[in-house]
């Protein structure tokens, strides 16, 4: 078979859902799980970004005014949010391999749509950022814990299609906040004494928590603690040859020494690296809308009505991006292309004194900047296939860590009080986004160089055998081999 990044086919060139080598029993299997699955994750990625990004869109939608948030009130609610989802995301630390994930997701959701309701209610900053608080704890636990269940069931060609389809609710979510917010203010402004943008709270808080509680009967789990509800015994059968035929490690409850293994793995902090620039890479999400408003042409329903532009394109990005990824050019290249796209994006807002349609293209195509998310997690999900212990810790932590460093980045490079213009934001934004491509490459290129026979003859352990995908993988110790620390499979997917 030829090598190349994506699904396992006889010619490279051939575009195809189901690898050569799936059976027919194995690709009902797989048409089931993903009908089961994937519309569910998405349905609630949808829900979730709507209840993130209703902050904006309640913001020129009256709350400002109303509340009085006339100075930097606004990065500094998105900022709580982002502490709360920090926080509520270390003890997942240790618990994914230890608890039910189709418990774990939807009692987080149904309390995250408590905290949503809650701010229809709010009359200060000190209110809503509490609120914003418990909204980012809550959701603490859904990204990786996704991304954990996606590499509990699926090999590493299959996991970019089914998450870039998952990640299309995020641009979903913040064009339906618009959506919502705009009707919310034209046609339930004042009823019952309420304003629009606290209508649309109660709106949002009645869609997420039904969702969440359907998820205790969708949600297949993983298959060391599976939800036996929609899968049958021979469903999971099928489910755990296909994989262990493949060499995924499908058991494993983490353990002290895994930590120790991992914080001595060098390709964990490359990978933690690339995380982090991908974090920083978009522009902050409040932008467009602020630089809207501040040509004062339009009215607030205008406003949040035009920024579900932007949202609706980066459905069609995230789409292009995972699934060449899966079915093209593996992740590298899928990386590098979205994130030249979003390098260009920031570089015409960087630039700024450029003619108006100039910047109504870079706002609506910021899309590229999360677009890559799923096919970035993937790649990690792959590269740890073999230790759910360890992929769970990484996946987990990687997402602390990245996401911990908006926290203080937001506020620096995008104070609201500098709004439409974020010199330093849009500089910032563009030396990452371009930082982002090297480091995808540099990993790449570090894990070809370990599963290189040459560079592993000292390694009496290495074993360089034939992947799931048409490349090699390397199977690697890393730190001291003095302590017996156990070998990780590395993928490189080029």
């Amino acid at each position: 078979m030829a090598s190349h990044s994506g699904v396992p086919r006889q010619k490279w060139w051939k575009i195809q859902w189901f690898s050569d080598d799936d059976t027919p029993e194995e690709k009902k299997f797989i048409t089931k799980l993903d009908l089961i699955l994937i519309p569910y994750l998405f349905v609630t990625y949808w829900v979730k970004n709507l209840d993130q990004n209703n902050l904006n869109n309640a913001y020129v939608g009256g709350m400002k005014e109303e509340l009085g948030f006339y100075g930097n009130e606004l990065i500094r609610l998105q900022t709580m949010y982002i502490i709360g989802a920090v926080l509520g995301q270390i003890p997942f630390l240790f618990v994914f391999t230890y608890w039910p994930m189709h418990w774990v997701i939807p009692g987080m959701d149904v309390c995250w749509g408590v905290a949503t309701l809650l701010q229809y209610r709010a009359n200060s900053f000190a209110e809503m950022a509490a609120y914003r608080f418990l909204v980012g704890w809550f959701e603490a636990a859904y990204f990786p814990a996704v991304h954990y269940i996606l590499g509990s069931w699926y090999r590493g060609h299959e996991i970019s299609r089914r998450g870039g389809i998952w990640y299309t609710g995020l641009p979903l979510g913040t064009l339906t906040a618009g959506l919502v917010q705009a009707g919310a203010t034209q046609r339930l402004d004042g009823v019952h004494g309420l304003s629009g943008w606290r209508w649309m709270y109660i709106i949002c808080a009645i869609v997420t928590i039904p969702i969440g509680m359907i998820g205790y009967f969708i949600l297949p789990g993983t298959l060391d603690k599976p939800n036996k509800f929609l899968l049958n015994d021979h469903d999971r059968l099928i489910a755990r040859k296909r994989l262990d035929k493949k060499g995924y490690k499908l058991q494993g409850s983490l353990k002290l020494h895994h930590i120790k293994q991992i914080m001595s793995s060098k390709h964990f902090w490359i990978v933690v690296l690339v995380d982090v620039l991908f974090w920083n890479a978009g522009i902050n999400s409040g932008a467009f809308l602020l630089w809207l408003k501040s040509l004062k042409r339009y009215d607030s329903a205008t406003v949040n009505e035009y920024g579900t532009i932007p949202p609706a394109m980066g459905i069609f990005f995230t789409l292009f991006a995972n699934f060449s990824s899966d079915l093209l050019w593996g992740p590298v290249w899928a990386i590098t292309f979205a994130s030249g796209m979003n390098t260009l994006t920031n570089l015409i807002l960087l630039i700024w004194n450029v003619p108006e349609p100039a910047k109504w293209f870079a706002y609506c195509n910021y899309g590229w900047s999360y677009a890559l998310s799923s096919v970035l997690h993937g790649w990690v999900n792959n590269i740890l296939r073999d230790s759910p212990e360890i992929r769970s810790f990484t996946l987990v932590f990687i997402n602390i860590i990245a996401q911990s460093s908006t926290a203080w980045t937001g506020i620096l490079a995008y104070p609201t009080v500098e709004a439409p213009r974020f010199l330093n934001g849009y500089s910032f934004s563009f030396s990452m986004s371009t930082s982002l491509i090297i480091g995808a490459h540099l990993l790449n290129l570090y894990l070809k160089r370990r599963r290189d026979p040459n560079a592993t003859q000292s390694t009496p352990t290495a074993d360089v055998e034939g992947s799931d995908d048409g490349s090699s993988q390397g199977q690697i110790e890393e730190g001291d081999q003095s302590k017996s620390l156990q070998s990780t499979q590395i993928k490189s997917v080029s």
